[in-house]
Formats: structure tokens, C-alpha cells, sequence
């Protein structure tokens, strides 16, 4: 539907759609504070519980999802939040052996709802229709994952067991009615699956989780993980750990080498070449270090390379991967190159497919050629594959004339997956000078990339953030018009654009990039105009004159002004060399605005699951909705001398009230028994008093008949 623009920075007084569109609102929310703003009472914030499953119970294994989890889309969930649903499953195919597949018909399944926050069950409740909620501001792909994790079978990391040994719970700055969010799990209960306390963890709570001031709620023992914990960026190593272990998972990954072990991930020399690939630390006329490390690891930094300055002119080396053995027929390879030979000599990539008629493999060209003037730096380039038999990727280095007396051809970090490959590279030089040097509110902008369908963007960097973001990066995305464009479609309809900055850690799965992804909808007008959004540039946009003097339409940015702190810009690898690399895609994701179509031989689903049977039950003072013979009913909040009670926890209750009641009760029983003893006596007196009579009247009457 079409949203409001909560956020406003006019760049040029011609034009009232020369804007920013803050899709958060201009907030940094997490998934807590979503999900406390909408008024829900969920366990830990954000977990719906039923009767049979205690907050403190450990997953076993009949509430394990099968491998492949059947899930639907629902129609209400916003297009922009199906595009990450399906994103955030890439990675879990990426990284794990979880993989998720349309509903056809299968007797239990994730249906994911736009409810009022980010919300899931644990793990598979065997209810039929699970719903999982993915509600406005929550279609960032780390939150999820996050709620995935959860219906796959995982709390929260500071529930440990041992949680006190690494942080410390300040009870005192906690909402109240909140504190049991901060309950922990018995380990005779509970499992961590034999991984240490994960600070890094994307199930754990951020230091401000539910606190009734500024101060934080959570302090860790070790102080240089305050600002670590609760990123909402990607799977850490140890949630990755922990979800492959509880599901048994084997590697289904293709390739990856940074090339520090000596057999080099089993990649072999080509035969029939003129040339070798050796495996140096530094090559005479560059590069001096690997790109993995960067040189800062004694006894490591390896890469392979091609000295041309040795080679004869036609000369060719061959360096083929190990075999791979795909699965999805498609592939993402990456790598870095670097050039230091003359400006005529090439790189090519080739693959070799075996089959039964090609037993030795028959090699295919990918298209991929690279030439060009040598650059000191290492270069990131990716390679589309189409392999749907074993095959070997092969690196085919070529002297193709006399060039310079040192130097030759470097590759280094490969990896072969089964992903899409990013479409787009913007490479930010001297990153951290840019960040610290560039004034507030000032933006730098990448260069104009088009879309397979024709379609131009520029993405919009604020290196040290907008005014009242400091700190910040803030990024955004713009649509781009030259005069003379044709062929699109104005507006433009249901296209999602992502801005990744890359975390260049050598190993793909490993990486904890930050991306957010905004999707063009042809029906959004901005505030205060009845123009369309995401119109024609040249009709809603200003006119730019790029560097090189040419000029060209910008139309108005959508995205955000809390992309990623400064803190976490300058942790990991997202910053190498000195340099930032942004992956930018533009996808068509208008399939999504199609209803999931239905299993033949199943009804529409009835939702049977907790989550929409409390949907519109808001339990007070903390207390938690669970379903109860298949009615809602509010679980109350206990404390050591205190309690809530009533059908919404509204009554609150505690030893002195029951003191004095009891009191009451017993002076109420005491004047009820003196009354009951008083009447008792009067009975008595004159049952007696009668009888008396009744005796005398016997005797005078046996007298006179005498």
C-alpha cells in the first residue's frame, strides 16, 4: 500500500520530490521495541507460546522441522518483506543444509502473515498453519532470519543457562511487568549445543532491551562487547554452529580457498598449459600481500600467481577447482584479481562438464575475459555459472605479448556457491578517511548502474550520516533518467533494489554483511504532492551534470538514515585495505504481487496457531496470551511476594493483601460460630423445656385412670 513519508530532507527548493523517503520512519527500531509499540505481550518479546510448551522447555527432537520446511506467503505481507523472506532463505541455503520450498499440502508449514510486529512460535508445533509474523519495519533480513531461528528451535542466547557468567541483568533499569523476559533456561532443560556464550549471537538482546530509562539493561563482562551485542546484521559463526549441529547438518557447500593450506583446497594444474600457478606469499611487481589478511599474519598470506615476466609469449596456465557436484544449476563465482602483467594479457574463466559422454570433461567459455591496464589493487569480480553435472571451474592465465620485466596475473579468496550473483560493485576507496572527514549530511553517490530490464539507479551514501545521525551511515536509493531513455515503465513498477556492503571475510559463508533492500511501488505518491514516487526522473527528479560533464535526470531516494553505526562499520571485514564494497542489485519482484497459489488437494489453511488466535488479546503487567483448549487465556506475572490476576492479568495481588484478607476471614468465621453457638443454646432450652410438660401431663393422666 502506499505509506507515509515520515521523513523529509528537501535537497533542492525547484522540486518537491527531491527527497528522502525513510522507510524506518527516521528510527533505529529493533525487533523489541517494534513489537512493545504494538502493544504485544509475547515471552522474550517476541515468542508466542501455547499451553503445552513451558517457557523454559528445551526443543526436542519431535519439534524439529524436516530440512526442506514448506512455507506461504500470505497476500497482506508487503511486497518489499517477501522479496527479503525469499533473500533471508537464500542465506539459510547458503550457510546451513535448511532449505524451504512452497506449500503443497504438507500437514505442517510456516505461513508468514503481516501481523502488528515480528513475532514466531519455537519450533515445529505440529498445529498445522504455524504463522510467523512479519509486520511493518520488520522486512530487514537479519530480523528474519532471527524469527526463523526461532521457529526452528531456538531461544534467545542470554536465556542460557550460564548467561550470568558473561553478562550481568540490571534488574532496577528494567520496564516494569518486563522482567521475565530476562528469565533463563535450567540446563538440565536446556541445551547450548556445546557452544560458548555468543555476544555476536543475532538472537541475542541489545543492551537497551526493554529498559525504563537510558541507562542499559544488560552490562557484559567483558566491556569491549557492549556495543556488539544484539546485531541485527547476519548469522553469526555460533548461530550457524548451533542450527547445523541441532539439525545434523553435512556441508552441501560448493568451494571455497583463501589458499593457506598448502594441498590448495585440492585445486589442481591444468594440463596441456606451457605455464604454472604457484602458491607465493608476495609476487615481484605486485601484489605484495595476499588480499586475505593483508600481510598482518606471520606465516600466512598465500595466493596464487602467474608470472608472465617468466613466460613466452602464447603462453597459458591452468588452474582448475577440485570437482564440484551442484544441486540448483546455477552458481555465483567470486574471486579477487589482481594484475600486474602487461595491459594484453588475459584471464579467462572456462568450466568442465563430465558426463557419461564426456568422460575427461568438455570445457565451456563463460564469457568471462578479463584485460585491461594493471591497477595496485586487488579486484573483486563475479562470474555467473549455468553447471548442472560435476564440474571443475578453471582459471585460464595468458601471456599474450612482451610486457613489463616483473609482474603477472594473482587470484586469491574463491568461492563457488549456489546463489545469484550480485548484479552491480561500487568500490569506496580510503573508506575510513571518506567516514571520518566527510561533513554530516553531506552525501557521495555511486555510479549509474542499469538493470536487465533497463532500468538506472544510483545508490546515496552519507558517509558520516544525516543531521541528527551522526555516527550513522546513511544510505539510499535513486532512480536515474537520461533524455532519449525509452523502453521503461513509468512508474516504475515492483523493482527491489538492495545495498549490501560487503563483509570480506575470504569465506562467503562466514561473512556478516549489512544490506537493506527497498522495492519501487508504482502506487506511492509523496507527501504533500500528487505526484507518483517512483515516476519518470526527468518528471519528478532534478537535473544532474555527472563528472564528466554529461547530465541526467535523479529522481527522489527511498532507504535509510540508520543503515549501519559507525562502531560496526569499522568491526569485521567491512572495511579492507582501507576500502568499503558495496554489492548493489536491482530484481523484478513483481511475481510477488501474485497470490502463492494454494496445494490442489488442500482448503484454504486454518490458522489453528497461538499467534492468531491472541492476535487481538492483550494480556496487562507483563502477562503472556497462550492458547488454552483452544481459547485464549493471559498467563500472569509471579514475583517472590507479589502476583497479577484476572482474565488480563489486570488485578495485582501480594502477602500483605493476603494477610489482611485472611485476617478478615477468620474475624468473619469467629462472629459467624458465637451466633451459631447463641441460637444453638436457645434450641436447646426450650426443646428441653417442652419436654418437661409433655412428661407431667403423662403422670396425671395414668392417675386418674387408676
Amino acid at each position: 500500500g502506499i505509506k507515509e513519508i515520515l521523513k523529509v530532507f528537501l535537497l533542492s527548493p525547484n522540486n518537491i520530490l527531491s527527497l528522502n523517503y525513510d522507510v524506518d520512519g527516521g528510527r533505529d527500531l529493533d525487533i523489541f521495541d517494534i513489537n512493545e509499540e504494538a502493544g504485544l505481550n509475547l515471552a522474550e518479546g517476541d515468542i508466542v507460546l501455547d499451553e503445552k510448551q513451558p517457557r523454559n522447555s528445551i526443543i526436542g527432537e519431535e519439534h524439529r522441522w524436516p530440512k526442506t520446511i514448506p512455507y506461504y506467503m500470505e497476500d497482506d505481507l508487503e511486497i518489499n518483506a517477501k522479496g527479503v523472506i525469499l533473500k533471508a532463505f537464500e542465506q539459510y541455503r547458503l550457510k546451513t543444509c535448511i532449505d524451504f520450498k512452497p506449500w503443497s499440502g504438507e500437514a505442517n508449514y510456516i505461513s508468514v502473515f503481516k501481523g502488528d510486529g515480528c513475532f514466531s512460535s519455537v519450533g515445529n508445533r505440529h498445529v498445522g498453519k504455524q504463522r510467523l509474523s512479519i509486520g511493518t519495519n520488520c522486512d530487514r533480513i537479519a530480523t528474519i532470519e532471527h524469527e526463523f531461528l526461532h521457529a526452528l528451535g531456538f531461544w534467545h542466547e542470554q536465556s542460557r543457562a550460564d548467561r550470568d557468567d558473561y553478562v550481568e541483568i540490571m534488574w532496577d533499569r528494567i520496564t516494569e511487568g518486563k522482567g521475565h523476559n530476562f528469565n533463563t533456561y535450567d540446563d538440565t532443560t536446556s541445551s547450548s549445543l556445546g557452544v560458548p556464550y555468543d555476544y555476536s549471537s543475532m538472537m541475542h538482546y541489545s543492551k537497551t532491551a526493554f529498559r525504563n530509562g537510558t541507562e542499559p539493561t544488560i552490562v557484559t563482562k567483558i566491556p569491549a562487547f557492549s556495543d556488539i551485542i544484539g546485531q541485527r546484521m547476519e548469522f553469526s559463526d555460533s548461530d550457524l554452529l548451533k542450527l547445523n549441529r541441532l539439525y545434523n547438518c553435512s556441508s552441501t557447500f560448493l568451494d571455497s580457498c583463501d589458499f593457506e593450506r598448502e594441498n590448495i583446497c585440492g585445486m589442481i594444474q591444468g594440463q596441456g598449459d606451457q605455464a604454472d600457478w604457484d602458491r607465493v606469499t608476495t609476487a615481484t611487481g605486485g601484489p605484495d600481500t595476499d588480499y586475505s589478511h593483508m600481510g598482518k599474519c606471520n606465516g600466512s598470506g598465500y595466493f596464487m600467481h602467474f608470472s608472465t615476466s617468466r613466460a613466452n609469449t602464447g603462453d597459458k596456465a591452468l588452474l582448475e577447482s577440485r570437482l564440484l557436484y551442484p544441486k540448483r544449476g546455477y552458481q555465483c563465482l567470486q574471486f579477487f584479481y589482481y594484475n600486474s602483467a602487461g595491459s594484453s594479457d588475459t584471464l579467462k574463466v572456462y568450466v568442465r562438464e563430465y558426463d557419461k559422454a564426456n568422460p575427461n570433461g568438455s570445457l565451456a567459455f563463460t564469457s568471462c575475459a578479463i584485460t585491461g591496464f594493471p591497477q595496485e589493487l586487488w579486484q573483486l569480480h563475479h562470474v555467473s555459472l549455468d553447471a548442472k553435472m560435476k564440474f571443475r571451474v578453471v582459471f585460464e592465465g595468458t601471456k599474450v605479448e612482451a610486457g613489463p620485466p616483473s609482474g603477472g596475473l594473482s587470484l586469491d579468496d574463491i568461492n563457488v556457491s549456489e546463489t545469484a550473483c550480485p548484479e552491480f560493485i561500487w568500490r569506496v576507496k580510503n573508506f575510513s578517511h571518506v567516514m571520518e572527514n566527510t561533513p554530516i549530511s553531506t552525501p557521495i553517490f555511486s555510479p549509474l548502474f542499469t538493470s536487465k530490464e533497463g532500468y538506472t539507479f544510483q545508490m546515496k551514501l552519507y558517509p558520516s550520516g544525516e543531521e541528527g545521525y551522526q555516527g550513522q551511515l546513511s544510505a539510499y536509493a535513486h532512480l536515474v533518467a537520461r533524455e532519449g531513455d525509452t523502453g521503461q515503465i513509468w512508474p516504475c513498477p515492483w523493482k527491489q533494489i538492495t545495498m549490501m556492503l560487503m563483509d570480506q571475510h575470504p569465506h562467503i559463508q562466514k561473512r556478516m554483511s549489512n544490506q537493506r533492500s527497498i522495492t519501487t511501488d508504482p502506487n506511492m505518491k509523496a507527501a504533500g504532492s500528487d505526484e507518483f514516487f517512483w515516476d519518470d526522473p526527468r518528471k519528478v527528479g532534478d537535473e544532474v551534470t555527472d563528472t564528466d560533464g554529461s547530465k541526467y535526470f535523479r529522481g527522489p531516494g527511498s532507504g535509510t538514515a540508520a543503515y549501519l553505526t559507525h562502531l560496526r562499520a569499522k568491526s569485521r571485514d567491512f572495511i579492507k585495505g582501507g576500502d568499503a564494497i558495496f554489492l548493489l542489485t536491482m530484481e523484478d519482484v513483481s511475481h510477488l504481487t501474485v497470490s502463492q497459489p494454494l496445494p490442489s488437494t488442500t482448503s484454504q489453511p486454518i490458522s489453528t496457531t497461538p499467534s492468531e488466535v491472541c492476535y487481538n488479546v492483550q494480556c496487562q503487567n507483563g502477562g503472556v496470551c497462550v492458547v488454552d483448549e483452544g481459547k485464549p487465556a493471559c498467563r500472569c506475572d509471579v514475583g517472590d511476594d507479589w502476583w497479577y490476576y484476572g482474565d488480563r492479568c489486570q488485578h495485582r495481588g501480594s502477602n500483605s493483601d493476603k494477610t489482611t484478607l485472611a485476617l478478615a476471614s477468620s474475624l468473619s468465621v469467629l462472629g459467624v460460630m458465637l451466633v451459631v453457638t447463641v441460637v444453638s443454646v436457645i434450641c436447646v432450652k426450650k426443646k428441653y423445656k417442652k419436654r418437661m410438660n409433655n412428661n407431667n401431663n403423662v403422670v396425671i393422666l395414668n392417675s386418674h385412670a387408676s
